[in-house]
This record gives structure tokens, C-alpha cells and sequence, in this order.
């Protein structure tokens, strides 16, 4: 078996790094393509050095863009890869630009695509990424489900592709570097509050939102532990253009840094009393054992209702007087973390994402997708 693995994103590159150790531990061909969605150095490379992952096979360097124009771009580097190195599988990771474009590039040009992190719905059209994940789904050969909801939400929209239930990489990625991070992580030292909670906003539909915007950092001068917030290139030129920067810039309750790394980012997690956000992944990461925060989602949908279910996430949208009253409940109440384990698996998802790819050659010789 040989495999592409595509990434263009920093949440792709953790959620893969299991995928790849596992492939490296036995012994499979694969290739890294990385499309370059995240062109920045600190929001990419950083990642490779600090993973022990190898450097990418390729960098497509896609760069920015509106979604058609990244996307569209990604495709036609991606279906010239393929075509000239022939996998016999193809692994995509998410719900990114990236994703969409590698499996349509990959299934058109008739290779057998394997969607990791696949059924995760939140039924909000606001948002790009849903498109991206159903339309991904609709295309692969295989759906690797973190859970059995998502795997649910796969059979209720009849998709073509074969489902398993493997939990997510994203745990095995935090079993693996937590320890490692805070023996090499000095970020603490940078870190003005004895005690703060952690910051991350970047979605489109929250940030290119002037008025939204704004609530953030209402939300985040009235937090009642001091914020953390590192804070993405795109939305730092955003904040300055709403000339929201240099105020921020001067609050004694929020401290804005540049993008981190990985291991500083595991560690902020750890010790931070609880997490503001509008990511997704942070919401699956907070669930991992070594992590166990509670999360209070900046959003109006989450499409990690398993995080809401198992108490580690809250979704409390973008309305500063909603969005406070819960955290001063929380911090009224002790800030006690959620006391269930992770609803994402137990870290084992790469090994059985690789058995299932494995069980599925010796079983099919060649499948509608043209999978020898």
C-alpha cells in the first residue's frame, strides 16, 4: 500500500502526525503534500520541527485567496501530484479548503480518498467548513468517523463510501506530545497573569464581522480571569482597521501574543483556568484526559456535540452579556473541569484508521473508486 496524505492547515498537520507515525511504524510508502493553506512560517513549519514530522514531499504553495480561488487552486496541484506519483490511497483530515479540493481532485481522477475526522455536522451555512465536510464525505471511498454520531450522521445521508468508528487523532496527538511540551514549552515565562484564561477567535463569520468583532473584545476586557489571546496575522489586520488594536493593546485584562506552537499551545491549554474560542479542534483537544478544560464556545453551532454532551464545551454565541453570565456562573462555581473522559477515543484512532485501510486491500482488489 502507498498512501498521499494531504495537509495544508495547522490543525491538519497535529490531526495527521498520528496517521504518519503510524505509517512510518509499519513501514508503508506514503507521501506528504502539504498545499500550503497556511503559508505563514509560524503557522506551519514550526509545527513540522516540533511533531517530529518529516518535511512535506511537496509544498503546493497555494497561499491566500477568496474559497474559490484557494480551493480551485489547491485541485489542480493536488490532481497533478496524484496523477504523477499514483497512490493507492489518498487521506484527507477535516473540513478545511484543502480537504474539499484533495478529496474532489483525488475521487475525479479516480483514486480511492479517505476522509479522517469524517460526519462532524453542525448545520450552520454561515459557515464554509460545513460545505466542505459534506461534500467531502459525499465523495470518499472510506469515512473515518471519530464517533458513533458521526458516523450516524454519515448513514442518515446515505453517502456512498464505507463507514468506521475510530475516535479522533487529535487525542492520540495529545497523549503523545502533553508531557513532551511542558519539559520544552518556556511560554509561561512571556505570560504576564499568574492566572488567565486562554483566547482563540478567528472563524470568517466571526472576525470579518466589524460588530462582532467588537463583542470579542468587550467579552474578553470583562473576562473575570485575565485573557490570553493569541492572536492570528488576519485578525490582528482586522482589529487594527477597526482601530480596536491599540485599545486592546493597552487593556490590563487581555495580553495579546503572536501565534505559538504546538507545544506552547498544549501548554497554555494546560494552564489556563479555561478557554474562550471559535475553533473546533480546541473543543476536541480540551476533552483529552491531559487537558480537561472546560470550553466555552464562541459560536452559534458547534458541530462537536459531544463535547457540549460530555459537559467539556458550552456553546454560548457571540452576545457579550450571554456570553458572561456563563463564565461568571463557572468561575462562581469553583471552575471545576468535567469529570468524564473524552467522548474522541481513548488515543487510538491512527492505529485502527490504518488497520481499516489495511483490512480493506486484503478484502477488495478493486473497488468503483480504482483502488488496486
Amino acid at each position: 500500500m502507498s498512501v498521499a496524505v494531504i495537509l495544508g492547515t495547522r490543525p491538519e498537520i497535529i490531526k495527521m502526525a498520528p496517521i504518519v507515525f503510524e505509517l512510518q511504524k509499519r513501514s508503508i510508502p506514503f507521501r506528504l503534500i502539504h498545499t500550503g493553506q497556511h503559508y505563514d512560517d509560524n503557522l506551519s513549519n514550526i509545527f513540522f520541527e516540533e511533531l517530529g514530522l518529516p518535511k512535506p514531499n511537496c509544498f503546493l504553495g497555494v497561499g491566500s485567496g477568496s474559497q474559490a480561488e484557494q480551493t480551485a487552486k489547491a485541485m489542480i496541484s493536488i490532481e497533478r501530484e496524484l496523477i504523477d506519483h499514483g497512490p493507492q490511497v489518498v487521506l484527507v483530515q477535516g473540513d478545511t479548503n484543502t480537504v474539499l479540493a484533495g478529496a474532489l481532485a483525488g475521487s475525479k481522477a479516480g483514486f480511492a480518498v479517505g476522509h479522517v475526522e469524517a460526519g462532524l455536522r453542525s448545520f450552520d451555512l454561515r459557515m464554509p467548513e460545513e460545505y466542505n465536510r459534506r461534500l467531502a464525505d459525499h465523495v470518499c471511498a472510506y469515512l473515518f468517523a471519530p464517533t458513533e454520531h458521526n458516523a450516524e450522521n454519515l448513514r442518515k445521508e446515505a453517502v456512498l463510501g464505507k463507514i468506521f468508528v475510530t475516535g479522533n487523532t487529535v487525542i492520540d496527538a495529545c497523549n503523545r506530545y502533553v508531557k513532551i511540551a511542558e519539559s520544552r514549552s518556556k511560554i509561561l515565562d512571556s505570560i504576564k497573569f499568574p492566572e488567565f484564561c486562554l483566547v482563540t477567535a478567528h472563524r470568517a463569520e466571526n472576525v470579518d464581522d466589524s460588530k462582532v468583532l467588537k463583542s470579542f473584545m468587550e467579552i474578553f476586557e470583562r473576562s473575570p480571569v485575565p485573557v490570553v489571546y493569541p492572536v492570528h496575522p488576519r485578525t490582528r489586520k482586522l482589529l487594527a482597521q477597526s482601530h480596536m488594536l491599540g485599545i486592546i493593546e493597552r487593556s490590563s485584562n487581555i495580553q495579546l501574543i503572536d501565534p505559538v506552537g504546538y507545544f506552547d499551545f498544549l501548554t497554555l491549554m494546560r494552564k489556563c483556568r479555561y478557554i474562550l474560542t471559535d475553533s473546533g479542534g480546541i473543543q476536541e483537544e480540551a476533552t483529552a484526559p491531559s487537558i480537561n478544560k472546560k470550553v466555552f464556545v464562541l459560536r452559534l453551532s458547534t458541530e462537536r456535540t459531544e463535547a457540549v454532551e460530555s459537559g467539556h464545551a458550552e456553546v454560548v454565541g457571540t452576545e457579550p452579556d450571554k456570553v458572561l453570565r456563563s463564565i461568571n456562573k463557572y468561575v462562581s462555581e469553583g471552575m471545576i473541569a468535567p469529570l468524564v473522559s473524552s467522548p474522541y477515543g481513548q488515543g487510538d484512532a491512527a492505529v485502527k484508521t490504518i488497520d481499516h485501510l489495511i483490512s480493506e486491500m486484503e478484502i477488495s482488489g478493486k473497488d468503483q473508486h480504482g483502488w488496486q
